[in-house]
C-alpha cells in the first residue's frame, strides 16, 4: 500500500508556509501530490455552488484555465461534490471524463485509466475538489486510505487560507449579502469574471483593487470589445456599495427628449404620455451605482444636468418642484478620446474632469500577452454549454493560430470566432464523442480595414490615385465618409430615420445624434 512519509508532510507545510502567494502554494501543493501519487494530471478546482473554477493543474492544456464546469453537467464532479470522502473511479466507469481532450500529448478520448477525486472540506463546507488521472489503468488502487486523508485535509487547509487572505487583501472579509435584483442581472451578464493573467491584466486588477473601495466617480475608457462593462461589475461588486443597485445605462441609446425623465424620472402629467409617476436611473441607482455607457454619445444640455446632478448629490424629477437626495456613485465608460473631444467643444470639461478623478485605461487584447489561450478556454465552454454539446476541445494548432492574430475587435470578436469556429466543427465531426475546434475551423482572421478592395473605395466616392500625395486627416474624412454614407442610406429610404438605422445597424436615436452633429438634414421632396 502506497502511503505519504511524515518527512514529505513537513516539507509540504513548510513550503507552504513560506510561500509568499496563493499561486506559490496551489503549484507547490501540486508538486507534493504528484511526488506521493504517480499521475499524469492533476488539477485544484474552487467551488462556487453551482460551477466549478481551475485554479492550479498539471498536465492538462492551459486553456482548461479559462473553463468553468458546471458541476449538474458532469457526472464524475457530481458524485465528488456530493461526496464526504475520495472516490476512485472504477477504471471502466461509464460516466464522462470531463477532462477527455484536455490532457498535455493526448488527442482525443481518453482510453482506460485511472480517475481519483478528493473532495475538499473545511469546517463542514465544501471548497473545492483535488483530481489526479493517471492513464495507467488501476494506478490508485492501492493507495492507503490514510495518506487521501491527509493529503485531502492539507489541500483543503491550504484553499481556505488562500480564500482567506484573498478576503482580507480586497476587504471582503464581512458575510455575503443578497443583492439587489438588478445588480445580481448585471453581474451574472456575460459570467461576471475578469480573466487573464498578463501583466497588463494584473495591473489592471491591482487598479480595481485600489480604486474599488473608494467613492470617487470612475471614466473607464479603451476600445470597442475591450470589456469596458465587466470592468465597470467588478469594480461595483469589489466596492462598499456592492450590496446596493448597479443601474446600467447606455446613453447612446436614449432619446434625445427622454433623457432627463430616464434618468432623473417624472411625475405625473409632466408631458404628454406621462399617465403616471416613473423613478430614474438616478433615483433606482441610489446606494449603489449608476454605469453610463457611452458617455461620449449624450448630448451637451444631458452633460449639464449629469453635472449638476453628481456635484449637488441632488436631481429634480420632469414637472416636480422639489429636489430629491441621492447616494450614488458614477461610473462611466467610452470609447471616445473625451480629452479631444472636450477641445473640440462636444463634451464639457467640467464634467470631464468630474469623471476622470481616478481614469482606468482597459487594454486591448493584442496587448495581454498570453490572454488569449485562457480567453478561448473560456468561451470554448459557454459555447458548449449553450450549444449542448458534450465534449469541446480546442486545438495547439487553433490556439497558435487564434494567437498570432490582432484582434482589432479585441475580446467580444474572439468570442464571435470561438462560436463561428464551434459551428464549423460540430458539423465537420458529426457524430463525435469530442468535438475539435482545429485552425481550419476558426478560418481566416483578417484585420477589419487593413485591405479594403480597391473597387469598395472608389465606388463610395473615394478616389485612389487624386488624394495619393494629399494631406488625408483621418477625423476629417472619416467625418465625410459617415455623412455621405448616411446621407445617401436616408435618401435611398425616403427621409425614414427607422429604416436608414436598421440599415446601418444602429439605433434611431445614436443615428439622429450622429446625423446631428454632422449637421446632415434631409429635405423631403413635394410633389
Amino acid at each position: 500500500m502506497k502511503q505519504i512519509s511524515s518527512s514529505a508532510v513537513i516539507e509540504l507545510a513548510l513550503d507552504l508556509a513560506t510561500s509568499l502567494n496563493s499561486k506559490d502554494r496551489f503549484d507547490r501543493l501540486l508538486d507534493t501530490v504528484r511526488k506521493t501519487i504517480t499521475c499524469d494530471a492533476v488539477a485544484l478546482l474552487s467551488f462556487h455552488g453551482e460551477l466549478l473554477k481551475p485554479i492550479a493543474l498539471q498536465g492538462l492544456s492551459r486553456d482548461t484555465l479559462g473553463r468553468r464546469f458546471y458541476v449538474e453537467e458532469h457526472p464524475r464532479f457530481l458524485a465528488l461534490c456530493q461526496s464526504k470522502s475520495p472516490i476512485r473511479f472504477p477504471a471502466d466507469s461509464p460516466l464522462p471524463d470531463p477532462y477527455d481532450g484536455l490532457l498535455i500529448d493526448r488527442d482525443g478520448d481518453l482510453p482506460v485509466h485511472s480517475c481519483m477525486g478528493l473532495p475538499l472540506y473545511y469546517d463542514d463546507k465544501l471548497l473545492g475538489l483535488l483530481t489526479m488521472d493517471s492513464l495507467t489503468p488501476h494506478d490508485f488502487e492501492d493507495i492507503e486510505a490514510r495518506t487521501l486523508e491527509v493529503i485531502s485535509a492539507i489541500s483543503a487547509a491550504t484553499l481556505n487560507t488562500a480564500f482567506l487572505l484573498e478576503q482580507l487583501e480586497s476587504r471582503a472579509d464581512h458575510s455575503q449579502r443578497v443583492v439587489a435584483e438588478l445588480t445580481e442581472e448585471a453581474w451574472k451578464r456575460d459570467g461576471g469574471e475578469l480573466i487573464g493573467e498578463s501583466p497588463i491584466m494584473s495591473q489592471l486588477k491591482q487598479e480595481l483593487d485600489i480604486v474599488a473601495s473608494s467613492d470617487f466617480n470612475i471614466l473607464i475608457y479603451g476600445e470597442t470589445g475591450v470589456g469596458k462593462e465587466l470592468v465597470a461589475r467588478t469594480l461595483h461588486q469589489k466596492s462598499l456599495r456592492h450590496h446596493g443597485p448597479m443601474v446600467y445605462v447606455n446613453c447612446a441609446a436614449l432619446p434625445e427628449n427622454l433623457i432627463e425623465s430616464e434618468l432623473f424620472g417624472h411625475v405625473k402629467g409632466a408631458f404628454t404620455g406621462a399617465d403616471r409617476n416613473r423613478a430614474g436611473k438616478f433615483s433606482l441607482a441610489d446606494g449603489g451605482t449608476l454605469f453610463l455607457d457611452e458617455i461620449g454619445e449624450l448630448p451637451l444640455a444631458a452633460q449639464s444636468k449629469i453635472l449638476r446632478a453628481i456635484q449637488s448629490n441632488e436631481i429634480q424629477p420632469v414637472g416636480q418642484d422639489n429636489v430629491e437626495e441621492v447616494d450614488v456613485r458614477i461610473v462611466a465608460a467610452t470609447n471616445r478620446d473625451l480629452k479631444e473631444e472636450v477641445g473640440e467643444g462636444r463634451f464639457r470639461a467640467d464634467l470631464y474632469h468630474r469623471l476622470t478623478v481616478y481614469p482606468i485605461r482597459v487594454p486591448r487584447l493584442y496587448e495581454r500577452v498570453g490572454d488569449v489561450q485562457l480567453l478561448a478556454g473560456y468561451f470554448v465552454e459557454q459555447t458548449r454549454r449553450k450549444l449542448g454539446i458534450g465534449q469541446l476541445k480546442i486545438t495547439e494548432h487553433a490556439v497558435a493560430h487564434l494567437t498570432q492574430y490582432n484582434w482589432p475587435g479585441n475580446v467580444r470578436e474572439l468570442e464571435h470566432v470561438v462560436s463561428r469556429a464551434t459551428l464549423k466543427a460540430r458539423a465537420r465531426q458529426h457524430g463525435k464523442a469530442i468535438i475539435s475546434i482545429d485552425k481550419i475551423d476558426c478560418g481566416p482572421l483578417n484585420a477589419v480595414g487593413e485591405e479594403l478592395p480597391l473597387g469598395l473605395i472608389v465606388e463610395d466616392g473615394f478616389s485612389s490615385t487624386d488624394n495619393k500625395h494629399q494631406n488625408l486627416p483621418l477625423k476629417a474624412e472619416t467625418e465625410n465618409f459617415q455623412k455621405s454614407l448616411i446621407s445617401r442610406v436616408l435618401k435611398e429610404e425616403a427621409g425614414n430615420w427607422a429604416a436608414a438605422a436598421r440599415r446601418l445597424s444602429t439605433d434611431r436615436a445614436n443615428l439622429n445624434r450622429i446625423a446631428k452633429r454632422l449637421n446632415i438634414k434631409v429635405v423631403k421632396s413635394v410633389v
